[in-house]
């Protein structure tokens, strides 16, 4: 039984970097939401109660049932969650007088408390809450101040529970990490065993006895999710697996023969579908972004779909699914509210009648590919940048033709080959250039001309829910300007976009 901890998340925007700091240190953890508690069992080692934007003097904060936890199970309540405990024990949580917001230093009271072991007696923490605790319930112990808040780090004596007003997950807590390994090694015990090596290994034994000799389909896209999927799968049942590529004519340039011969090197048993022609006939005159997105993901279920009928016997459909897809639709408040409609092979079960089975549904995207090295996926395939399900429709503002797409292709593979000539391409999490439905007046030679202007985005993020602009040098935006240009017929204008999410998105459709 895999030991875990267990994160209950009240709803801050933190939640899912505390479960990636837990993993760092090889410890297995899950996000639940504080009102979906799956039940408690021997596998769970200790608790984590999130922060939240709530405040616990809200007549509608969060509450939560304890008793099974604090006292039997090793507990430990960040910011809002030690702020809860405190109050709902019979202590005292008040409106700070100053906002607690940024960086402050921590002096440690009890420096030999479990929780601080090895961390400096004054340590740089971050703080990010309006409230705080003014008076501690009895039998609660402060064990660690800072300039502004007296009861920054506290523990119930007799009880392995703890609760901390910073937050140790954020980069600015430099000794963060230690205090979280005191937590979940030290103080709960677990092993720190939950490597990539045992994920594979747990994860093809779990794979082949659940699928047996049936047959599973999957939808490549030659992303990185897709293909670690694909190879966990191929490594448990080999040849039953078969994975269907489908080109909509909306792809980069020769994208679609370079990935099919990459996934030959792996063993793979592909079928590639060029369904361009169809793609593009059924987005004529199309130009609401959400009605193209809707387009192109009802296309590819019904190519995906014939493909699949002429399989015999195939009972699972595989999907890349990962971690933050699962824990979006289980969140605090529900699924967020649609910014835009992905495009996933999500909807073809219903019609096609199978079973569904996501090796990755329990990993982040870096945890990925870390999956994907000790599986021996080449660097190109697992370093490509994400891309976006429909592709180049919806880098193409406005209507999308074949001439669209052949500009838009000539200036992307100009950009994309520029970013690894000039040694940025993994610097930079996204990128990809926009065709605006906008022509603007230009000079070529002594002509005028009136053509397309194309905006170029290049992004940093960790899993795309945010995501700054890249301060890409002026000599290399200058190199790509000129050279897309002179090379593509069709443009005379590039600019650069700086926006970061939020407020914009990563995509402009």
């Amino acid at each position: 039984m895999q030991e875990k901890i267990l994160i209950l998340d009240f709803g801050s925007q933190y939640t899912q970097l505390i479960a990636r700091r837990v993993r760092e240190l090889n410890v297995y953890c899950e996000i639940h939401p504080y009102n979906k508690r799956p039940a408690l069992d021997a596998s769970i080692k200790g608790v984590i109660l999130s922060g939240s934007p709530y405040s616990v003097r809200d007549k509608d904060a969060p509450q939560i049932d304890l008793s099974e936890i604090k006292g039997r199970l090793p507990l430990l309540g960040v910011c809002y969650g030690a702020q809860y405990l405190a109050q709902h024990f019979g202590g005292e949580v008040e409106p700070s007088k100053t906002r607690e917001y940024g960086r402050a230093m921590l002096s440690l009271g009890d420096v030999s408390n479990p929780l601080l072991k090895h961390l400096s007696p004054r340590t740089q923490v971050w703080m990010s809450h309006g409230d705080t605790i003014t008076r501690i319930p009895e039998r609660f112990r402060i064990i660690a101040s800072t300039d502004d808040v007296h009861a920054a780090a506290y523990q119930v004596d007799g009880e392995q529970t703890w609760g901390i007003q910073f937050h140790p997950e954020v980069f600015h807590s430099t000794e963060g990490k230690a205090l979280l390994e005191n937590f979940v090694a030290r103080i709960c015990g677990c092993k720190q065993d939950w490597t990539p090596e045992s994920f594979v290994e747990a994860t093809v034994k779990e794979l082949r006895e659940k699928l047996g000799n049936d047959k599973v389909v999957l939808g490549l896209s030659g992303g990185v999710d897709s293909s670690v999927a694909a190879v966990l799968l191929h490594k448990a049942i080999g040849s039953n697996l078969v994975c269907i590529f489908v080109d909509m004519g909306l792809l980069r340039k020769n994208e679609f023969e370079t990935v099919l011969e990459s996934y030959k090197d792996m063993g793979l048993n592909v079928i590639g579908v060029r369904a361009g022609d169809k793609f593009l006939a059924d987005l004529k005159g199309v130009t609401d972004p959400e009605q193209k997105r809707k387009i192109i993901g009802r296309d590819f279920i019904e190519v995906f779909d014939e493909e699949a009928q002429k399989l015999k016997d195939v009972k699972w459909l595989g999907q890349g699914t990962i971690y933050p897809d699962v824990i979006e639709s289980m969140s605090v408040n529900g699924p967020s509210a649609t910014i835009k409609s992905h495009h996933n092979v999500g909807g073809l079960p219903e019609k096609m009648n199978l079973k569904i089975v996501e090796p990755l549904r329990l990993l982040f995207k870096d945890e990925v590919r870390r999956v994907g090295r000790q599986l021996q996926i080449s660097d190109i395939i697992l370093g490509r940048h994400p891309f976006p399900g429909p592709g180049l429709g919806i880098r193409i503002l406005g209507e999308v033709t074949a001439e669209k797409v052949r500009i838009l292709q000539e200036a992307d593979k100009i950009f994309i080959d520029g970013l690894r000539d000039f040694g940025l391409y993994d610097k930079v999490w996204q990128a990809g250039v926009m065709l605006l439905p906008v022509q603007s007046v230009g000079v070529m030679g002594d002509e005028r001309t009136y053509e397309n202007c194309v905006a170029l985005r290049a992004v940093t993020s960790t899993d795309g829910m945010t995501a700054d602009w890249v301060h890409l040098p002026y000599e290399f935006l200058a190199k790509m300007s000129n050279d897309i240009i002179n090379k593509v017929k069709g443009i005379n204008r590039v600019v650069y976009d700086i926006s970061s999410k939020p407020p914009a998105t990563i995509e402009w459709e």
